[in-house]
């Protein structure tokens, strides 16, 4: 299995999600996050925001599956301007349904 995180703008994590339901990969967490890329920020006139509002998404999916869902993000992200986000992908070694107990790989 592999763990895909994505960081992406605040303003494309709807688009994101509906994406990946439609495509029938419809589990996901998300939450708010702030950080800032290799830009460092942003300058408006005279102020510097150093730490950017985005949205973090992280998907589990089948290895076979994995490569899909990562143009899947990138489409339903991809605004074109720079900070459009990352995307991480991670082998999983073990999961587990805590109701449960059972191993899910």
């Amino acid at each position: 299995m592999k763990m895909i995180q994505a960081v992406l703008r605040p303003d494309r994590e709807e688009p994101v999600a509906a994406a990946l339901a439609k495509a029938n990969f419809p589990a996901l967490t998300k939450w708010d996050v702030v950080g800032r890329g290799k830009q460092q920020g942003i300058q408006v006139g005279s102020q510097m925001y150093d730490e950017l509002a985005k949205s973090m998404m992280i998907v589990v999916v089948n290895d076979d599956d994995a490569e899909r869902v990562v143009q899947i993000i990138r489409e339903a992200a991809y605004s074109g301007y720079t900070g459009d986000g990352k995307i991480f992908v991670a082998p999983i070694d073990d999961a587990y349904t805590i109701r449960t107990g059972k191993a899910e790989l």
